[in-house]
């Protein structure tokens, strides 16, 4: 775990509510110098603690209005058949989260489609098909009510 000073702090939360301004305006908002600034930075990232910064993209504005879950149960638990399926799901790019989980399923899919259809091909051609998958269950969001980004930053 990383060492975090108030100022990586203070930096990491300014980021996480926006990442779009100069690193003067962050150097503002932090109290702090923009050599300063970047050099935190440089160095959170290289330690893993952030990665380089993207843009949010609306699903429904690029046509992919349709999020579900999906929970896979594998017949086998070796490493060889989980290395291959989470392989295979990275491949897929609706399939935009993959989490191990425990409890009687074996996985969490996170997948954004255009609609029904969209969803049956992906989970016929890139889930069901994978040999190691003993079955599924979908759930469909219907709403969604908060969507984070933020980590909380706390000591």
């Amino acid at each position: 775990m990383a060492q975090l000073s108030d100022l990586d702090r203070r930096i990491l939360d300014v980021l996480q509510k926006d990442a779009s301004g100069s690193m003067q305006d962050l150097a503002q908002r932090v109290n702090s110098s923009p050599a300063t600034c970047w050099r935190r930075l440089r160095m959170l990232e290289d330690r893993g603690v952030i990665g380089p910064p993207v843009r949010r993209v609306d699903p429904a504005a690029v046509g992919r209005g349709m999020d579900a879950f999906v929970q896979v149960r594998m017949k086998s638990q070796d490493a060889r058949t989980r290395a291959e399926f989470q392989r295979a799901m990275e491949i897929e790019p609706a399939i935009t989260e993959v989490y191990t989980i425990s409890g009687e399923w074996d996985y969490l899919l996170h997948i954004v489609v255009r609609d029904i259809a969209d969803l049956e091909d992906i989970l016929m051609r890139h889930v069901l098909e994978h040999a190691g998958v003993a079955g599924t269950a979908t759930m469909f969001v219907l709403r969604r009510i908060k969507q984070g980004t933020e980590i909380p930053l706390s000591p």
